[in-house]
């Protein structure tokens, strides 16, 4: 009988915590620069308290039951935060990629677009923009997929909309 796989656990990645993902936790806005104020560096001070949203319901692509992305990707590790089906494009699943850090590393990028091509799956990552030496709340964002798809991205993009 196989035994079933044992869930991924967070610890000791907080890169969703730390702000690289762009949320606001009761009301507090958190972005790279400026992490969750319960955060620790190696967990929440006040997880019991954790609000629903976006602290309950975010689970991130590493940790999705069934997760695709291999034990390296954990996002401590890959220095990537792997959302899957943030939304659709002519029917295909987008996949989002922020980086934890400034970039995401090209061995996790190379990765994801060999995924998203095998998979007919469209990707959006992103980069963090940086000036004067400090983070900024503004992330440059690029598409992998059909020209159509990163045409359609940049356009959006450069309408100011956002993707995560």
């Amino acid at each position: 009988m196989a035994k079933e796989p044992r869930p991924r656990e967070c610890q000791p990645c907080t890169a969703c915590c730390d702000g690289w993902l762009q949320i606001r936790v009761n009301g507090v806005p958190v972005y790279p620069g400026r992490p969750c104020p319960h955060s620790t560096g190696t967990g929440c001070n006040d997880y019991a308290n954790r609000p629903v949203d976006p602290c309950v319901h975010f689970i991130c692509g590493w940790r999705r039951e069934g997760s695709p992305l291999p034990e390296w990707m954990k996002p401590n590790n890959s220095k990537v935060i792997v959302l899957f089906n943030q939304s659709r494009w002519r029917g295909f699943p987008v996949d989002v990629a922020v980086p934890v850090g400034k970039r995401i590393p090209p061995r996790a990028l190379k990765w994801l677009q060999q995924f998203a091509e095998k998979n007919n799956r469209m990707l959006l990552y992103s980069e963090q923009i940086v000036e004067n030496g400090a983070y900024t709340n503004q992330q440059s964002v690029s598409a992998f997929g059909p020209p159509e798809f990163q045409q359609e991205m940049a356009e959006r993009a450069a309408r100011g909309e956002t993707f995560v």
